[in-house]
């Protein structure tokens, strides 16, 4: 089963072996579908053009005719042209995403991690689970039988657009007031925390020394990322020059992995975590699941 997912970040495409629940390829390409988003309310010509002609460019690497489901999440949803952006999508690929609310990206984000989770032999009854995007973040928390999950306007792309990185701490702190109301609403604290998406997964690569081009995702999924870790990778990062960062998290991520890193301590910060377990299926592994 092909499942696509259209981040305000990234597109990515994974094709699924339903019998093994094992990964066949997948393809990933940097699109910034948010761009231009919280200042316009629109996503920009540039970035539908781009989201195209990747769409165009996964289809050499997919047999669409199989069956697929495709997905967009945050930036689509929130833009006031969202639904003319699908049906250009569909008109120049022949591909057709479906919008959906935080609710269910939360849900497909859990099918795929919880599927990771058991291959790993760590146990799917208690955790908690951050879905760090760049136009929101899904945060779902598993007790026993008791599933809540909840959609936060905290997204990496998004921020950066409104704050800035001069101001970005004060923004954060500020927008992360609603998901610190959260966490002190919890009757018991899981003792895990999982983080899946772009940041973490890249953060656990990176101390690796695992960079962009040679990113492997069995190294990465099941490592143990503290807030130390976080701390020093940030500082690393930081001392890097352009070039360099973008070496390791990729071209037009070296500016969003510095605010990723600084949302990630936060959040796991208000929830009284020490550390992470990195898990890189996420959405998109959900949604072929779910049609699995």
């Amino acid at each position: 089963m092909i499942a696509c997912d259209l981040g305000s970040n990234t597109l990515r495409v994974v094709e699924v072996d339903c019998e093994g629940r094992e990964r066949v390829r997948e393809f990933e390409r940097i699109v910034k579908t948010a761009e231009g988003v919280e200042r316009d309310g629109q996503i920009c010509d540039a970035a539908v053009s781009r989201v195209v002609a990747a769409v165009r460019e996964c289809r050499d690497y997919f047999d669409f005719s199989k069956g697929y489901k495709a997905v967009t999440t945050a930036a689509v949803r929130m833009a006031g042209n969202g639904r003319e952006v699908v049906e250009r999508i569909a008109q120049e690929t022949g591909i057709v995403f479906e919008i959906i609310d935080g609710a269910r990206e939360a849900e497909f984000t859990r099918l795929g991690v919880e599927n990771r989770l058991d291959k790993l032999g760590l146990g799917t009854e208690r955790y908690i689970l951050l879905d760090l995007g760049g136009g929101s973040s899904e945060i779902v928390v598993k007790m026993g039988d008791e599933v809540l999950s909840r959609s936060f306007a905290v997204g990496i792309v998004t921020m950066v657009e409104k704050y800035g990185l001069v101001h970005l701490e004060e923004g954060i702190r500020t927008s992360c007031k609603p998901i610190a109301a959260f966490a002190r609403m919890l009757k018991e604290k899981p003792a895990v925390f999982v983080g899946s998406s772009g940041t973490p997964t890249t953060i656990a690569a990176f101390l690796q020394g695992i960079d962009y081009a040679h990113y492997d995702y069995r190294k990465i999924n099941g490592y143990r990322l503290t807030l130390q870790k976080m701390e020093e990778a940030l500082q690393r990062l930081l001392a890097l020059d352009k070039a360099s960062r973008q070496r390791w998290v990729g071209v037009g991520r070296d500016d969003l992995i510095i605010a990723g890193v600084k949302i990630l301590i936060e959040i796991v910060s208000v929830f009284g975590y020490e550390e992470i377990i990195v898990i890189d299926d996420g959405l998109r592994e959900g949604v072929a699941l779910s049609q699995c």
